[in-house]
């Protein structure tokens, strides 16, 4: 078994999908299970819809309309005959997202935005799906909700590792199946995700419980980069790397693997391949045991649009474990994801994601008993197997808000 997983900018359009049949169909003598994303920016717009059935349902109209020209395009051109049953199977989703809409969800954001959001990749596979059979390249489609079973954690979602397994195990015998990213369901068959960009975990999830030969996350790029070409033009890919190295990086913030996703293939020593869907000849990246590769680049994570809250209390009290224990107990109640932390005698700081509702309500939990400061529009950087000379470099120019550094890697706070 080889497990691939193909992304949203793979498939963007209909001649994405035709690239898609192109490589799967080099691989029709292997037993593979093939994850896909929704389409493009279709999370994007699942979560405009979603805001808009939660906060402004006069638009709600409006951004459904959006999703469904943006995949009826694609629709027509890969099936200009418009009696293909594929046009009955996206309906028919689409009429289980409208009954969905008219459910009263909107007092629960989490669960609305589960019930709602994985319909982009149910669409996805389904016209996938469709269009490799219709084009020679036998599949069988499957509905990852099925088989992937997690707690009701909404939007969070934890992975019920013994019941997973025992769906999976009952798969059939197909050599390719097409199924979803991102979305798994509870014990109630209620819908859950796994986090934002939580695809590549259901391609290590498959390919844990299937003992793959091999994960494959299919990019835009041409493996793993030593930076985001975005702010370095000559961006160098690392040809190989270990596991803990690859863990390291996502940890610190490389959207270039999902952060979850590399810890189920270490335990069983599955190697995981990042590969480019435009150039799908080229090697890419290997993630696997060794770590003799590991030093060989210094890499480069930006995190942008970060906020950075500084927390003080208001009495004679130090920050000692009773406030840090509330403090953290605060940010877990906003489901705020903390991307770092600093803490003096008096001071206790956290760097994380600028999301206003989330900082609205962890700051009117701390007012009471806390002086809170903030500054934001700030970026976070980090820098794996850093030289002085580097730091100088990135650091120049910069206001520095925070700095720090391990053996191996240095962070900043800055703008």
């Amino acid at each position: 078994m080889k497990v691939f997983k193909f992304g949203g900018a793979s498939v963007k359009d209909a001649e994405s999908v035709k690239n898609i049949a192109s490589i799967l169909a080099n691989y029709q003598d292997d037993k593979l299970i093939v994850v896909v994303s929704a389409m493009g920016k279709m999370t994007n717009a699942f979560e405009w819809l979603i805001n808009s059935y939660c906060y402004s349902p006069n638009k709600v109209r409006q951004s459904l309309n959006e999703i469904v020209d943006f995949h009826n395009t694609i629709l027509w051109e890969l099936f200009p005959d418009k009696g293909h049953k594929v046009y009955i199977a996206v309906n028919e989703l689409l009429f289980q997202l409208e009954e969905v809409l008219d459910k009263s969800y909107s007092n629960d954001y989490d669960q609305a935005y589960d019930s709602l959001v994985g319909y982009g990749e149910l669409i996805s596979t389904t016209i996938i799906s469709h269009y490799l059979n219709s084009n020679g390249v036998e599949n069988d489609w499957l509905d990852v909700r099925k088989v992937i079973k997690t707690n009701s954690d909404f939007r969070q979602a934890k992975i019920d590792w013994e019941g997973t397994q025992t769906n999976i195990n009952k798969l059939n015998d197909s050599k390719i199946i097409i199924s979803q990213g991102f979305i798994g369901s509870d014990s109630e068959g209620s819908t859950t995700t796994l986090g934002r960009e939580g695809s590549d975990f259901s391609a290590a999830i498959f390919g844990y419980c299937t003992n793959a030969q091999s994960v494959t996350i299919w990019k835009d790029v041409a493996g793993v980069l030593n930076a985001d070409p975005k702010h370095f033009p000559d961006a160098i890919k690392i040809d190989k790397m270990s596991y803990r190295e690859a863990i390291e990086l996502s940890y610190y913030g490389a959207t270039v693997i999902h952060p979850k996703t590399i810890k189920p293939l270490e335990n069983k020593l599955i190697p995981l391949y990042v590969k480019s869907f435009l150039n799908p000849e080229d090697e890419g990246t290997v993630v696997q045991k060794s770590t003799s590769h590991d030093k060989l680049l210094p890499s480069y994570i930006f995190i942008k649009d970060q906020i950075l809250v500084s927390i003080s209390p208001k009495d004679f009290s130090f920050i000692a474990e009773d406030n840090m224990s509330f403090i953290f107990a605060k940010l877990a109640e906003a489901k705020i994801k903390v991307n770092l932390i600093q803490n003096s005698a008096l001071s206790f700081s956290v760097c994380f994601k600028n999301e206003e509702k989330k900082v609205e309500s962890l700051f009117n939990a701390l007012e009471n008993s806390f002086e809170v400061k903030y500054n934001d529009k700030v970026t976070l950087l980090t820098i794996r197997h850093f030289t002085e000379e580097i730091l100088d470099k990135m650091t120049v120019d910069k206001t520095v808000f925070i700095e720090q550094k391990s053996r191996n890697s240095a962070r900043f706070v800055l703008r």
